[in-house]
């Protein structure tokens, strides 16, 4: 449980335990009292509690699935089938203004109104600002269906999430590495 979870739940402890007490005083409080009406607005710290559990039923009903597993998943290595010159674009927070980390990166990869999602990894030893130009090797999900629109000198633009995030140009197609080295 974390912290937050475990702060609500004796919150909603707390209050539970002054709506009793609420309820206890405005029963043996006399009718008309002033007491009896500090009971009555202590035994309301119910409603709440109530919207509280009525809207984490909700959430837990509207809860998206999962993502599915991407085929990149299931691949154990990283096959590029081409060279690309890709251009980030800078972002538009200064403070987002930080090297391109090394490792795997997924993206979409857009020839007029069709896109191929690839992934392309960037060395342990090598990071790389955005707004400079980078030669960089691509590994599509369905070669078969992309490296016919992909050919060298063919423009393309990048795609991650809803955005577009840089352009680039084919290099070269790479031939696949031999079997069994």
């Amino acid at each position: 449980m974390t912290t937050i979870q475990s702060r609500r739940k004796l919150i909603v402890i707390i209050l539970l335990c002054v709506a009793v007490g609420g309820a206890a005083l405005r029963q043996w409080a006399a009718p008309g009292s002033t007491t009896r009406d500090i009971g009555t607005l202590l035994m309301l710290l119910w409603v709440p509690i109530i919207g509280n559990v009525i809207s984490w039923l909700i959430g837990r009903l509207r809860r998206p699935a999962p993502p599915a597993a991407s085929p990149f998943d299931e691949r154990a290595s990283f096959d590029p089938q081409l060279l690309v010159e890709l251009t980030l674009r800078p972002p538009l927070v200064p403070a987002e203004d930080i090297p391109v980390p090394a490792g795997e990166h997924r993206c979409a990869l857009v020839i007029g109104n069709e896109a191929f999602s690839a992934r392309w990894w960037v060395a342990p030893d090598r990071s790389f600002r955005r707004g400079s130009p980078q030669a960089l090797e691509m590994e599509f999900v369905a070669p078969l269906l992309a490296l016919p629109r992909f050919q060298p000198g063919a423009s393309f633009r990048m795609l991650v999430g809803e955005s577009f995030v840089g352009d680039g140009r084919v290099l070269r197609r790479l031939e696949p590495a031999p079997q069994g080295a």
